[in-house]
């Protein structure tokens, strides 16, 4: 039949309404955030005047593995980590703008910036976009002023912060971290035993989610340095 308002026939529209609900996103690309695309596991723990930062290490685009060697954590200076999880084109372009900041800090005032003054750095570079944000949620992790004391904070994508005295997580992994560290979690503990701590934090938490793992990496800061080891995941 002819449609009387618009002079189409009823077969036109009805072909119209199929092609153009075939042009819709489905139901599950359109309730995917764009901060699980790449996926990651980044979780920071204190320890008794020390601090550790562990990651996975996949490159991925959801569930196809392209890497297994790319970094989330970095050293910003002898006693600052920073950890990002989410769009890892994001995470490349963060981490360029946070090092020229860093660095010119360092010129300007001519010390190492502490880490509580580096967070609040995140945090305002974050915030200031918040309209078009970076798609990262930072971790930082570090010994703050002469008495090492441990420091670790995490801010979403607007810069809004959390502080803590114990443990931080962010990733994909991040329900299942949270449950693993909430578990194993002591205070007090020394370098070793932090070690030990996180990394059965992260290898069972990466075995729990498809989207990290394929290889960690795990950073031990202490007032004599930074040591840092590989750990063996499944790659499968």
């Amino acid at each position: 039949g002819i449609n009387a308002e618009y002079g189409v026939s009823q077969d036109c529209l009805w072909f119209l309404q199929l092609s153009f609900s075939h042009s819709l996103p489905s139901s599950k690309s359109a309730n995917m955030s764009i901060m699980s695309y790449n996926g990651s596991a980044v979780l920071a723990m204190t320890g008794k005047n020390c601090i550790a930062i562990a990651s996975d290490t996949r490159f991925g685009i959801q569930h196809q593995t392209l890497a297994a060697n790319f970094p989330k954590v970095f050293q910003m200076s002898d006693k600052i980590f920073l950890g990002l999880t989410g769009l890892f084109t994001d995470i490349q372009t963060f981490h360029e703008k946070l090092v020229f900041r860093l660095n010119l800090y360092k010129l300007r005032e001519e010390r190492d910036m502490k880490p509580s003054v580096f967070a609040s750095l995140v945090s305002t570079l974050l915030y200031e976009k918040r309209f078009g944000p970076y798609f990262v949620e930072p971790i930082i992790a570090g010994l703050e002023g002469p008495e090492n004391k441990p420091y670790i904070c995490s801010t979403d994508l607007i810069g809004a912060p959390l502080l803590t005295s114990d443990f931080v997580v962010g990733g994909t992994a991040d329900e299942a971290l949270l449950g693993m560290c909430e578990s194993l979690y002591k205070p007090d503990m020394d370098p070793e035993t932090l070690f030990e701590t996180i990394s059965q934090c992260l290898l069972a938490s990466v075995d729990r989610d498809a989207f990290s793992g394929w290889g960690a990496v795990v950073h031990i800061i202490t007032p004599e340095g930074v040591s840092s080891r590989k750990l063996k995941v499944r790659q499968d």
